[in-house]
């Protein structure tokens, strides 16, 4: 079983920055796909960014070029850097873990594991 736990959210103004961290416990995380996905109030769970094993990374449309995912295997930690913040980023995040069949990896289903969350509010 893997635990992840979020930390980093928190209340930043338009244009500021944040770091979430996604710590893990109980597996090492070097095999699995890291996920982080957000949701905000009255909308589904939607991906944000995934990187893979061998340090590949994708991002949703809505970040690309403002978010950045990282991970050290040594720490069991993901990393997700959110950069030129918008109030619309305003959510909770999740990071999660799985390992994935195909291009999956914006798929919630394709995750085993889940962190609890954390609040990221935006404001303008």
């Amino acid at each position: 079983q893997v635990h992840l736990v979020e930390s980093g959210g928190g209340l930043v103004q338009a244009g500021g920055s944040l770091r979430l961290s996604c710590a893990a416990s109980g597996r090492p995380l070097r095999r699995y796909t890291m996920g982080w996905f957000r949701q905000a109030p009255g909308a589904e769970r939607e991906f944000v960014a995934a990187i893979w094993s061998g340090g590949s990374t994708t991002f949703a449309d809505s970040v690309k070029g403002r978010f950045t995912i990282s991970r050290d295997n040594a720490k069991n930690t993901v990393f997700l850097q959110m950069n030129s913040l918008k109030p619309e980023d305003t959510a909770v995040y999740y990071c999660a873990a799985g390992l994935l069949p195909g291009d999956s990896y914006s798929y919630t289903v394709a995750y085993e594991h889940w962190g609890q969350g954390t609040q990221v509010t935006v404001s303008s």
